[in-house]
């Protein structure tokens, strides 16, 4: 990984900088090409969107995110009630209300279309709580 850099005057110097990382054994290891920097190249597939419509009430899911992209909640059409959405660790047999700091969070009573999570957890499901009073909702969970 030798790249020849002129020096130029009037300092005839140039200052070198290496990064490292850890070798599996709690020492440096200096980066080269042989050992690159550990990334990602590329984020996982995105899992497929969550979507259909309601007349009634309906619990709809399981939406099973992948990390690390927040999950947008569309709602749309002529409605009245209420959208809220949950996250369930056990395959949706609990079902816990989206908070923020103790508030209430991912809760609708209009159309709306915003992230509304970012789920890191794995097999973590999140779903969709529909109250609807009127009116047919259409409704759309994705990354």
């Amino acid at each position: 990984m030798s790249h020849p850099i002129p020096l130029q005057t009037p300092g005839g110097f140039a200052p070198a900088y290496a990064l490292g990382i850890d070798d599996g054994t709690g020492n440096l290891a200096l980066v080269a090409d042989s050992r690159p920097l550990p990334v990602q190249s590329a984020l996982p597939a995105a899992p497929a969107p969550l979507e259909g419509w309601t007349g009634n009430d309906a619990l709809v899911g399981p939406f099973t995110p992948a990390s690390p992209a927040p999950v947008y909640c569309t709602l749309s059409g002529d409605w009245q009630g209420s959208v809220a959405v949950k996250r369930s660790t056990d395959g949706g047999t609990t079902l816990h209300p989206l908070t923020v700091a103790g508030d209430a969070w991912g809760a609708y009573s209009s159309n709306a279309c915003e992230p509304v999570w970012e789920e890191s957890e794995s097999g973590a499901t999140l779903w969709l709580d529909c109250r609807i009073a009127s009116g047919t909702l259409t409704y759309r969970l994705a990354q």
